[in-house]
């Protein structure tokens, strides 16, 4: 929809434009008076905005500009709380680094006992078939057609520690020696087709429920083809483990804690140390940040950690600057503050007389006191716009889903046209979009952006001369909605758009506070969004604000079906 202001919007010079101004004043006149009578009150509203710099001018111990070492509002911390300097030995870091490194170097050493103890049972187990193989070989190679005595078989089976031994020749078997008793074979162990992890496992197995079982062993043939399989208890083996365990454990121990203690030691030098003189100056710099000699000395290190207390030092110099900047910004609000409420008192003065001017019937003076009454108007405003915004607190947006057009056409209701340029109004919002806003909030957002849009296109020509036009548009990508306010005029000045969010410096007018602007962008960020100039847009200005979506959740059954799979 496009509109042209008609002339119900044209306000001349004249009799009723002076009478409609001496109305005005006499309003701001009131309240002018009102507020006088509340000087004290007036004084202490009006230094809202300089709170917390009037805390640094009266030596308190941190400006809220500058955050605080902890910013937790919980019980557990408080902000500069001189006993959070001591933390408990278990939450030390060094603690934790120490305890980490014992425990890092007792895992690796139990990874490298299972090996250990595979290749110890593999080695017992071979040695005592080797000794038993030789043995049998030599008994059977001397009596190689009649039984041996029972006797030398007793003897052979002591000395061996085995119950049976069985000798397997040109491919028949004989069981050289047998103790009388029956046994039965809970374990089968065939040397010649073991695997390491087959080794581990038996060791495992031996080491945790060894002690009481009975084995099997066969090895592999000698050079004339003769295997030996011999039979006997794993408790040798079994305390063998067992002896050999505690003395890798003691030992890996040992090793753990001298290896703890040098890496310890190395790290501390190299990392802890510095870290805590960090610490402890960045909590002493957050108790005083106005003292020059708590500022870090650099670091001649080339590490991170050098690079960080550097970054540091650095960071610390431009908060005292800022704090210093600060203090001195506080102690001149103060003044502000005080002469501004005079101010007024002296303006409502001057518009008092200058009513009186408006009722006399010099041409002259009604050809004037129109004008004048306007500035003192202007001024009164100015002064009114500064304190109010020094004591704004903007409340926590209520955000709900909302069609976006209406809320366009209110803004092009409240626009107030000048009468002697045409000025377009282009809605083109969809007329389903919705977006996720608080209606009062964005309201004033676009009503700034709009009426700085208008107030520029209002005193600016272009030759040759084209339509002006204030185009409100919106889209939206993924879970973000875009609104961009764009119109025809002469654009920003680089030095608008240095300061284009900095109260009192981004004003292109010379009557202007550059208010506006601030206010739009922190209505925006409390919605979570963004609000920034597109520096592509060459026909004037183009403020694109992006705003994120509600998010959306499934319902609490569908989540914990998903999480079931």
């Amino acid at each position: 929809m496009t509109f042209m202001k008609s002339k119900d919007f044209q306000r001349p010079a004249d009799k009723a434009s002076a009478e409609s101004e001496k109305k005005r004043a006499e309003e701001l006149q009131a309240r002018s008076r009102e507020q006088a009578d509340l000087t004290e009150e007036g004084n202490d509203a009006t230094s809202g905005a300089q709170t917390s710099l009037s805390a640094i001018a009266a030596n308190a111990p941190l400006s809220t500009s500058i955050p605080p070492v902890f910013t937790n509002t919980g019980s557990d911390f408080t902000a500069n709380d001189p006993d959070d300097l001591h933390i408990p030995l278990r939450h030390r870091l060094s603690s934790k680094l120490l305890l980490m490194t014992i425990l890092a170097v007792l895992i690796a050493e139990v990874i490298i006992l299972a090996p250990s103890l595979a290749n110890m049972r593999n080695q017992w187990l071979n040695a005592k078939h080797t000794m038993i193989a030789t043995s049998s070989l030599l008994l059977l190679d001397a009596n190689p057609d009649t039984t041996l005595e029972l006797q030398i078989q007793d003897q052979l089976l002591r000395s061996t520690g085995a119950q049976s031994i069985t000798v397997t020749r040109n491919g028949s078997s004989r069981v050289l020696a047998a103790s009388p008793e029956a046994v039965q074979v809970d374990e089968y162990i065939d040397l010649t087709t073991a695997t390491p992890l087959s080794d581990f496992w038996g060791a495992l197995l031996t080491l945790t429920s060894g002690g009481n079982k009975t084995m099997q062993v066969s090895g592999p043939p000698d050079y004339s083809g003769t295997t030996v399989e011999f039979v006997m208890s794993d408790n040798a083996l079994h305390n063998r483990l067992i002896k050999n365990s505690r003395i890798i454990a003691a030992i890996s121990l040992l090793i753990s804690l001298i290896a703890a203690a040098l890496i310890y030691f190395i790290i501390h030098r190299l990392l802890l140390r510095p870290v805590g003189h960090m610490y402890e100056n960045m909590f002493a710099f957050g108790q005083k940040p106005d003292d020059p000699t708590l500022i870090i000395d650099g670091s001649c290190r080339k590490d991170e950690l050098g690079y960080a207390q550097n970054r540091l030092a650095q960071m610390q110099t431009h908060l005292q600057h800022l704090f210093q900047e600060r203090k001195h910004l506080a102690d001149l609000g103060l003044a502000v503050s005080k002469i501004n409420h005079d101010m007024r008192n002296i303006l409502a003065s001057a518009q008092l007389m200058s009513d009186s001017l408006a009722d006399t019937n010099d041409p002259v003076v009604q050809r004037f006191s129109p004008k004048l009454i306007r500035t003192l108007n202007r001024a009164i405003t100015y002064s009114e716009t500064v304190i109010a915004y020094g004591r704004t607190q903007e409340a926590v947006p209520v955000r709900q889903q909302r069609l976006l057009r209406p809320l366009i056409h209110e803004v092009e209701d409240m626009l107030v046209l000048p009468s002697d340029v045409q000025i377009a109004f282009r809605n083109m919002v969809p007329v389903d979009f919705e977006a996720y806003i608080d209606k009062e909030q964005m309201l004033r957002v676009l009503n700034n952006l709009c009426r700085n849009a208008v107030q520029a296109m209002g005193t600016y020509h272009r030759q040759p001369e084209t339509e002006k036009c204030l185009t409100i548009s919106a889209w939206r990508i993924g879970n973000t909605c875009y609104i961009a306010v764009a119109d025809t005029g002469p654009g920003l000045p680089k030095k608008a758009r240095d300061n284009l969010f900095t109260a009192f410096r981004g004003s292109t007018r010379s009557d202007g506070t550059g208010l506006g602007l601030v206010i739009a962008q922190e209505l925006v960020r409390a919605h979570g969004g963004t609000i920034e100039l597109r520096d592509d847009y060459k026909d004037g200005a183009l403020f694109e604000i992006r705003i994120p979506d509600m998010p959306v959740y499934p319902p609490p059954f569908q989540r914990s079906q998903r999480n079931m799979v």
